[in-house]
């Protein structure tokens, strides 16, 4: 089948792979290069990067919507558009293009988590399982008619970056499925009930600021929904402080105000709203991220407070 892949990030790869490896006929329409790092360096989106291994012919664009992209995806005259976490909206022009009409996968179990940012949601929401929709895109965001689903555990110690990598290999499989039910005709559409739907924000940097005047569970699932951007922060001695893995703990010492660090047998823990939460990697300002242990050794924290 000749089909349009719109995606960008490491998420859609073995989308990607998947159609590559069914032989389909392939285009990719991806984001424009970006600059990276502190140098800035000017760095293709992880699809275009696949696509490029394989030949297949890349199309950049900063809106899909714009006039020379909805005529790059008529010229390429697709049966199928597929996207995965492509980061643009489309519009109704985009969408006429292709005869069988539009495939997303989408990283969670819809209605539930429409928008951009349904994996970090997850695990920030303390859920224990998650999953991967397929579905047909219409004009709104996330609202077109389902087609497979697949749930997908999420561990206790899941950060955004390992939920998604499995989440992405499950998608990956789960449209190899709708595509061939789309074969033989045995693909059925199945309406989203609106009224159990939920819409998630884009994540900022913001979204990283650590409070611990919560449950240490809360603070928990929030540095593994932030890892590895924007990375969970407090502020330490008024310098920020990169939190990237905390780990529960049974121990408590309720005299010591929200935020405090202790050290106990070695390791290092914050007070939180119920109790201690283990930090066990962290990044000062400059430094290397380092395990806390090592990070004790040339730095004492016992009594200091993180706000």
């Amino acid at each position: 089948m000749r089909i349009a892949f719109l995606g960008t990030p490491e998420f859609a790869l073995p989308v990607l792979q998947a159609l590559i490896d069914r032989g389909e006929e392939l285009a990719v329409f991806t984001q424009p290069d970006r600059p990276v790092g502190r140098k800035a360096v000017l760095t293709p989106p992880p699809v275009k990067v696949l696509a490029m291994q394989h030949g297949i012919p890349v199309f950049q664009f900063e809106k899909i919507r714009s006039a020379e992209g909805v005529a790059a995806l008529e010229a390429f005259m697709p049966e199928l558009m597929v996207t995965a976490a492509f980061g643009q909206l489309l519009s109704a022009k985009n969408l006429a293009v292709p005869k069988y009409g539009t495939i997303n996968v989408h990283g969670s179990l819809l209605p539930k988590y429409r928008g951009a940012s349904p994996i970090q949601t997850a695990i920030l929401n303390g859920d224990a399982v998650s999953g991967v929709t397929t579905m047909f895109t219409d004009i709104g965001m996330d609202t077109g008619d389902m087609l497979l689903k697949r749930e997908v555990v999420i561990d206790s110690d899941d950060t955004y970056e390992t939920l998604s990598d499995k989440l992405s290999h499950a998608g990956a499989e789960l449209l190899t499925e709708t595509l061939d039910r789309l074969a033989s005709g045995t693909l059925k559409r199945i309406p989203q009930n609106n009224d159990e739907a939920t819409v998630c924000h884009l994540i900022t940097k913001q979204d990283g600021i650590l409070r611990f005047d919560v449950a240490s569970k809360a603070v928990h699932d929030r540095v593994r929904a932030m890892n590895p951007w924007p990375t969970a922060t407090a502020q330490l001695d008024g310098q920020p402080l990169k939190i990237w893995q905390t780990a529960p703990s049974q121990l408590n010492n309720p005299a010591l105000p929200f935020g405090t660090l202790t050290v106990v047998d070695r390791r290092l823990y914050v007070q939180c709203k119920d109790g201690l939460l283990e930090i066990v990697s962290l990044q000062a300002p400059g430094k290397k991220r380092m395990d806390a242990r090592n990070y004790l050794l040339g730095c004492p924290l016992d009594g200091k407070r993180l706000l």
